[in-house]
């Protein structure tokens, strides 16, 4: 498995394959248009974000999105990792956790001195994070009518 930038073509798979990673992201409760999933992704990648991608050959088989937010309290730009997936065939091989270390040293060695990401509440991936050393910052609430 090699841990890598996309090509061209990559990236687009990767856009194309997006809301399915948004609809199991947060757990069925959004599913957006493949319209509405690019257009959330291309103003990432406008403001400087990326992907990297897990690559056994020329086979796709998960990525992470990184990039940065500014925490609007203390004026301060964090490292955030806005999206991780690994395809169903190749899940429970470590492939996240693979993932992740990467995305972390990549923001590392940009300078990020803190990380940040969002996780609906009651996903799997939970574990992995806490495991890696995040720690809970803040929790959302919703009222639903």
């Amino acid at each position: 498995m090699i841990i890598r930038k996309p090509k061209a073509d990559e990236l687009e798979k990767v856009i194309s394959l997006s809301p399915k990673a948004m609809f199991d992201g947060t757990l069925g409760k959004v599913k957006p248009t493949t319209e509405k999933a690019a257009q959330l992704v291309d103003s990432l990648l406008e403001r400087g974000s990326y992907y990297l991608i897990a690559t056994d050959g020329h086979e796709l088989m998960g990525w992470i999105l990184l990039g940065s937010s500014k925490d609007q309290f203390k004026d301060k730009t964090t490292g955030f990792i806005y999206e991780l997936f690994v395809l169903e065939s190749f899940r429970g091989r470590g492939i996240s956790k693979k993932l992740m270390r990467s995305g972390i040293d990549s923001l590392k060695n940009e300078g990020y001195s803190e990380i940040r990401l969002s996780v609906f509440s009651g996903n799997k991936a939970i574990e992995l994070y806490e495991k890696m050393g995040f720690n809970k910052r803040t929790v959302t609430m919703s009222l639903e009518f």
